[in-house]
């Protein structure tokens, strides 16, 4: 059982970057996925989650508008699309998967301690 994230990078201030998670040993869209991040010196953040089963979906205030979630089934990968990104986005990003019982996607948001299986981190630094 493997998370695989990428698709980070160097991006100026405005610009856009789509991060993946391939998932193998197990189907994506049977669990709870979220997305974290965090930045050097601040705790770990969850920025989007969707148990897509039950159209549960969540993003944190700061990248509401600008950041979507979605699951494709056909290649068993999440993705987070990360449109008009800002300095402050700028963070190691975590995709990690949850048992739908104990991973609870929420208007209020989702626990990281509550998921199983973690991604390596992929790296977002938005600077000019």
């Amino acid at each position: 059982v493997q998370l695989q994230a990428s698709g980070g990078g160097l991006v100026q201030p405005g610009g856009s970057l789509r991060l993946s998670c391939i998932a193998s040993g197990f189907t994506l869209d049977v669990y709870t996925i979220g997305w974290f991040r965090q930045a050097p010196g601040k705790e770990r953040e969850a920025v989007s989650c969707t148990t897509s089963s039950i159209n549960a979906i969540y993003y944190t205030e700061s990248v509401k508008g600008r950041f979507t979630i979605s699951i494709d089934s056909s290649n068993n990968t999440a993705y987070l699309q990360m449109n008009n990104l800002h300095p402050e986005d700028t963070a190691l990003y975590y995709c990690a998967a949850g048992f739908r019982n104990r991973a609870r996607c929420r208007v209020t948001g989702t626990a990281s301690s509550d998921y199983t299986y973690w991604g390596q981190g992929t790296q977002v630094t938005v600077s000019s």
